[in-house]
């Protein structure tokens, strides 16, 4: 079985990227992080193969075809017992993800006793496979949407030597970092922010005044806003970061 893990994040090779030290050059607090996995659970099939073509998200502005999907014809049975795959990542714009299409080709087909038979999937290929999701995110915290797609119960056997793919798929949301927000006076002032605990993160503050230092692990940080000269570092002390949850310091005025 194959699940897809969405990240409602959309952004977690970018999130991966950020090492040690990183510095956005324009943050904005508008962005949502995610990526999509697929993975699988053991059925009696010798493989069950689709062909992803592409991945849409729908949310309060509509549906947007993600651009960094890994298509290609994938073996649902590669991902089972707790295996899975990354399929998709990178940021949304939009708070609400309400569901998740995949697009799929023609080259679908089910293993059985070593010889293989098409799988039809007639309303995937034109509509695609839905996943309904219903979920609010917070800005720059990280979010894996597992798509748990069960292949025995998503088989169709019609009876006279083909099959047909009825999906049967639930989801699992799970968030996998925090992130700290907030805003700087008088608005234009040029500065940059930074969060340190075991390793420093950075980010600049944006022309409206904002910041946001997303993919932040959980645990105490101290955090520091630098303007430029001659104004001097503010710097806040034991601000706790929790998976799932964006942290608001506040204003800090100069």
């Amino acid at each position: 079985m194959k699940k897809i893990n969405s990240l409602l994040s959309i952004m977690l090779l970018i999130m991966l990227g950020l090492g040690v030290s990183s510095c956005e050059k324009d943050t904005e607090t508008s962005n949502y992080p995610y990526a999509i996995r697929m993975t699988d659970a053991p059925g009696p099939y010798n493989a069950v193969f689709i062909d992803l073509q592409g991945i849409e998200i729908t949310g309060n502005n509509g549906p947007v075809v993600l651009t960094n999907v890994n298509t290609g014809i994938y073996n649902l049975l590669d991902f089972a017992n707790g295996a899975d795959t990354l399929i998709s990542s990178g940021t949304l714009d939009d708070v609400t993800v309400q569901q998740i299409r995949l697009m799929l080709g023609s080259n679908n087909s089910v293993v059985i006793d070593s010889v293989s038979y098409p799988l039809s999937t007639p309303s995937a290929e034109q509509s695609g496979l839905k996943i309904q999701v219903h979920k609010t995110l917070q800005a720059g915290v990280q979010y894996n949407v597992l798509l748990d797609f069960d292949a025995c119960e998503s088989i169709v056997d019609k009876g006279n030597g083909s099959y047909s793919l009825k999906p049967v798929i639930r989801t699992i949301e799970v968030a996998t970092s925090g992130s700290i927000k907030g805003k700087i006076t008088p608005i234009g002032t040029s500065a940059y922010v930074t969060a340190t605990s075991d390793a420093s993160y950075s980010s600049n503050v944006t022309a409206a005044g904002d910041f946001l230092i997303m993919g932040l692990p959980e645990g105490s940080y101290s955090f520091t806003v630098t303007p430029a000269l001659p104004l001097l570092p503010v710097t806040q002390n034991n601000i706790v970061v929790t998976t799932g949850v964006s942290t608001d310091v506040g204003t800090i005025a100069f």
